[in-house]
């Protein structure tokens, strides 16, 4: 029994709880820890979840014992923190659609900042509040409350609770995907607490060499030859060649949305599997891989914001491109905004400012993009990247039935969920088809180099690769990055223009090499940076994290610090 329970127990006996006398002293402490308790059956889903919270409460409680030594006022005061953290956690994921993790108290980035602001009057309205009438039943609790506890007593009681919260951590790290969920938010933000503060101590928040002999030279001056090609990136979000698994049954004709202009199909190899998509924009964005974070890579856009500035917008800038993103969610999700921005995004139009739904029909992107290439191509060459959602989860309902290709049949899978995939991916198809047309259209003298990615596979197909295996194996085989699991597509097409050089775009390529592609494609020099990259792309046979067990992207980090590119980190 923990020393402050084995304290109280011996002041306050069964027979004596039951007396008159006793009950009514007690009051003032045991409503507290009923009400905490309610709250963890109504918050905590799961045995571990339940287990994380009372011990979490047992460490807050503890907590307020060591500089109070009075258990009613210590709950009373422990129940405050545990409304308002989860009313702001709440609140968050409204927002965000996340629930609070410890890791927001260790980055502090312009978009938790605007957080903050945006929740700063609701607090301090709510505060006030609580001032007035919180105050007053304080002081009755502290003369009320009989108990006193040994500060000793509770140092003891509140390390053998977080050794409690560490243990259960350890045994079971809480999956990256449980920031979405609006639930277990106690316990969530105790057991990323206890992940995110051994990460830190291993690596800290960035893998890199501790020194490199090498260093980036200076850079020239980007003048490439003939007139340069607004470059459109498209994130097809979910979308790859679903052949890949043998048991789908797939509409005749299909596959021609993963082919370049040149005919062939090429692979990209992403970092995430069914859901993170924002592994990727910092893959194709910074050049960079995820991976690299280790345990932060989930929080890889939030860390990456202001401090990576290395990039393909940053590249572009360098000759001459005004650089242009569309992103259909709220700007500071994950931190969007700021890493967008962080690595050379001028003009960073968000979900709020395009005025989207959740999920809409890939046409909507397009046709956004169309007008502000409208808008903006007289300044110079654009950069646009286009972020596309019309594939997203989930698929067990018909997202926009009145938009199916004329003559859809569905294929029959034994899973209604991937036929409902492949009918998105076949209006995609056309709405991709109707944008080559509208371009070719409406800006006849312009060229365009577009280049198209998958950012992960959908959620389900982990389940349908191989059916025949266990959770477990599933679970070794991602943690292995078996390709089977990562592999997508990306495909590169033109319009009045003729790539330049597609030497970098193999067959099966990383994801962190898709900026050296596009640059390459476009005729642009190379800056020092993807001169150094290409360098490692010719020894890793288009690997970039998993070549040399990390040991090349360790390296590549430290000189892109060591130059200024990566700063904080």
């Amino acid at each position: 029994m923990l020393p402050l329970l084995s304290s109280l127990a011996g002041r306050l006996t069964l027979q004596d709880a039951l007396t008159q006398d006793r009950l009514a002293r007690i009051a003032p402490v045991a409503p507290f820890h009923l009400a905490a308790l309610a709250i963890m059956l109504w918050s905590e889903v799961d045995p571990i979840g339940k287990a994380v919270f009372v011990l979490s409460w047992g460490a807050i409680n503890c907590f307020w014992l060591l500089l109070l030594r009075r258990p009613g006022l210590s709950a009373a005061l422990s129940f405050v923190l545990l409304v308002t953290f989860i009313t702001v956690s709440r609140f968050k994921f409204d927002v965000l659609m996340m629930s609070l993790s410890f890791v927001d108290l260790m980055i502090i980035d312009a978009d938790t900042i605007a957080f903050l602001m945006m929740m700063f009057p609701k607090v301090q309205v709510a505060a006030i509040i609580a001032a007035f009438v919180l105050a007053p039943v304080a002081v009755m609790v502290w003369k009320a409350d009989p108990f006193r506890v040994r500060r000793w007593t509770a140092t003891r009681s509140g390390a053998a609770c977080l050794a409690g919260i560490a243990g259960l951590s350890i045994a079971q790290p809480v999956a990256p995907g449980a920031a979405f969920g609006d639930e277990n938010y106690v316990s969530h933000f105790a057991r990323t607490g206890v992940d995110a503060i051994a990460g830190y101590f291993e690596h800290g928040f960035l893998q890199s060499d501790a020194e490199v002999v090498e260093r980036l030279r200076a850079d020239v001056t980007c003048e490439p030859a003939g007139k340069r090609p607004h470059i459109i990136l498209v994130h097809d979000e979910s979308s790859f060649d679903i052949r890949l698994i043998d048991s789908v049954k797939v509409p005749p004709n299909y596959g021609r949305h993963f082919r370049s202009f040149d005919g062939k199909a090429r692979k990209l190899l992403a970092e995430g599997a069914g859901g993170p998509s924002w592994y990727t924009e910092y893959n194709v964005l910074s050049g960079l891989s995820s991976r690299s974070y280790g345990r932060f890579q989930f929080f890889v856009t939030r860390i990456a914001a202001g401090r990576v500035e290395r990039g393909l917008p940053r590249a572009l800038q360098r000759c001459g491109y005004h650089t242009h993103a569309l992103y259909p969610a709220y700007g500071g999700f994950l931190g969007a905004g700021s890493y967008y921005k962080g690595v050379g995004i001028e003009d960073f139009v968000d979900g709020k400012a395009l005025r989207s739904a959740v999920f809409e029909p890939d046409q909507f992107y397009f046709d956004a993009a169309a007008r502000m290439i409208e808008r903006q191509r007289e300044r110079g060459p654009m950069f646009l990247y286009v972020y596309l959602t019309a594939n997203h989860f989930t698929w067990n309902y018909a997202l926009r039935a009145d938009l199916t290709p004329a003559g859809w049949r569905n294929p029959g899978n034994a899973m209604p969920e991937v036929d409902e995939f492949l009918r998105r991916q076949a209006m995609s198809e056309r709405d991709y088809a109707d944008f080559l047309a509208r371009l070719r259209r409406e800006f006849p003298d312009e060229p365009f180099l577009i280049v198209r990615y998958g950012d992960h596979q959908p959620d389900f197909a982990k389940l349908i690769i191989d059916p025949t295996i266990d959770v477990s194996e599933l679970a070794r085989r991602l943690m292995a990055f078996d390709p089977r699991y990562y592999t997508t597509y990306y495909a590169i097409d033109a319009i009045n223009f003729q790539p330049a050089a597609l030497g970098s775009a193999l067959d099966v390529l990383d994801a962190p090499y898709l900026p050296l592609v596009v640059q390459e494609a476009a005729g642009l020099p190379l800056d020092a940076s993807f001169v150094e990259q290409k360098k490692i792309l010719g020894r890793c046979s288009g690997l970039f994290y998993g070549c040399a067990g990390g040991a090349e992207a360790r390296r590549f980090n430290r000189m892109l610090i060591e130059a200024g590119l990566i700063k904080g980190l």
